[in-house]
Parts: structure tokens; C-alpha cells; sequence
């Protein structure tokens, strides 16, 4: 069964200082990736917009502010309101969004009970998919052989 967690949620995404628009969006995180949480923006064009980007950075910008580059996130205050704003970046322009803090935090700590930090890594299955990649198979006998043994063996040709 694969466990898939979401959140509709409602944004803001801000023109100026003055203006913003509410834009939903959908945030989704899924134990088989767990390092990366994903959001699709809904900004009325056929397809939503998607970002993906590392859980641990979201976790962090709760509380600090962190990343560099095309995404950085960090809390605040509108108001009365405690805020999350994440700022994205790419070659297609930039964007600055205002999330409300309560929910971004409480669908956070819903990924967290699924896979706790620190534990990600054993969903990956490397280990295993290691081990069947490196198991010996009968034919990998042919292979282990030396086809041209050396004079040095001792064995004649004959």
C-alpha cells in the first residue's frame, strides 16, 4: 500500500508589497521519495505548476530561514498571522508565496510521523537492491573463470 499525504491549501502569491493573489495549491509527499515534498500551484493554465524540492529545507523554514538558489524558505508575520513564504526561482522568472504557518506545519508533521528524519534512507531499498544486484548468479561462473590460463599454472595444451 502506498501511503501518499496531502494538502489543499490556499496561498498568496505576491505581486508587490501592496497586492497578492490567492492561488490553491496541493502539497504532497510520499514515502517512497522521501527526501522531497512536492507542490502543484493551480494558476488557471491547463496543467498546474510543480515544484519539488527537499522536505528537510520546508522543516527548516518553519522555524529559520534557510535555502539558497532557486528556492529559500522562511516564517514571518502578516499581521496577526504567522506565515510561511517560500521564494522560488527560475529560468522562466521568480515568484514569492505566503503560506499560512498552521497548516504548512501540521501536514509537515504528518510526513514526519510517516517516516521520521533521520530514517529516510531505509526507504530507498538501496541496500537490498545492492545486495541483488551484487548476489553471484550461475552464469556469473563463466565469467570468474580465466578463459586463458597463463603458463605459469603448469597446465599443458595439448
Amino acid at each position: 500500500m502506498h501511503t501518499v499525504i496531502e494538502r489543499e491549501l490556499e496561498i498568496q502569491l505576491v505581486l508587490s508589497p501592496e497586492r497578492s493573489i490567492p492561488v490553491p495549491a496541493r502539497l504532497t509527499y510520499r514515502p517512497e521519495d522521501p527526501y522531497a515534498v512536492h507542490i502543484a500551484f493551480h494558476v488557471g493554465s491547463e496543467a498546474p505548476v510543480h515544484w519539488t524540492f527537499a522536505r528537510e529545507l520546508l522543516v527548516e523554514g518553519v522555524f529559520r530561514p534557510c535555502g539558497q538558489g532557486d528556492v529559500r524558505v522562511w516564517p514571518t508575520k502578516s499581521g496577526s498571522r504567522s506565515i510561511i513564504c517560500v521564494a522560488l526561482s527560475s529560468p522562466d522568472g521568480d515568484a514569492l508565496l505566503e503560506a499560512p504557518a498552521g497548516a504548512v506545519s501540521a501536514w509537515l508533521e504528518r510526513t514526519l510521523r510517516i517516516v521520521a528524519p533521520g530514517t529516510e534512507h531505509e526507504r530507498l531499498g538501496i541496500d537490498e537492491a545492492l545486495g541483488k544486484l551484487l548476489t553471484p548468479t550461475p552464469s556469473d561462473d563463466l565469467y570468474l573463470r580465466d578463459p586463458w590460463p597463463s603458463d605459469e599454472t603448469g597446465e599443458t595444451q595439448g
